[in-house]
């Protein structure tokens, strides 16, 4: 039996947005892929009962706010809510620099090092998870993991080239 508290499919709305490094497109497939197989997503009660899952969301970027568009099964429209950048602006700046730096450790340092900067960019990744969730409280609810998933796709999202 399916979780009904679960997401299906994520579509980006890339449109707009320049050719992402194959770096970052690995980061894209993996987090899809790992949202896919394992998620929990849950949108919280509007006048009346929580709809019911599972559930598809489209994932966008308009005019300087995220745009989270949740769909049932049959791709109707259960709902939309828009969440300013602003608190996640730092957060995603400091992913990226530790990102680059990571991408390149891995090309030439030694494993200690390439560990070290990995664990600097785990706790980047976990403040933009903690962000998420508290900007999600009262829309969604998700697990950490979930939330992880979903911060790396609005960097992904963020990505100006």
């Amino acid at each position: 039996m399916m979780s009904e508290n679960k997401l299906i499919e994520i579509i980006l709305d890339e449109t707009g947005l320049p050719a992402p490094t194959p770096e970052i497109e690995q980061e894209r497939r993996v987090a899809i892929y790992d949202l896919l197989e394992e998620n929990s997503f849950a949108p919280i009660a509007r006048d009346g009962a929580a709809p019911i899952g599972p559930f598809r969301l489209n994932l966008s970027i308009i005019e300087r706010r995220l745009v989270f568009e949740i769909l049932n099964y049959s791709k109707e429209k259960l709902g939309v809510f828009h969440l300013s950048l602003s608190p996640f602006r730092q957060v995603i700046k400091d992913y990226f620099q530790i990102c680059e730096s990571y991408f390149d450790a891995v090309k030439r340092l030694p494993p200690a090092q390439i560990e070290a900067i990995d664990m600097g960019r785990r706790g980047i990744h976990d403040e933009g998870s903690r962000v998420l969730l508290e900007r999600l409280e009262g829309k969604v609810e998700i697990d950490h993991k979930t939330a992880r998933r979903l911060f790396t796709l609005i960097c992904v999202l963020h990505f100006k080239g």
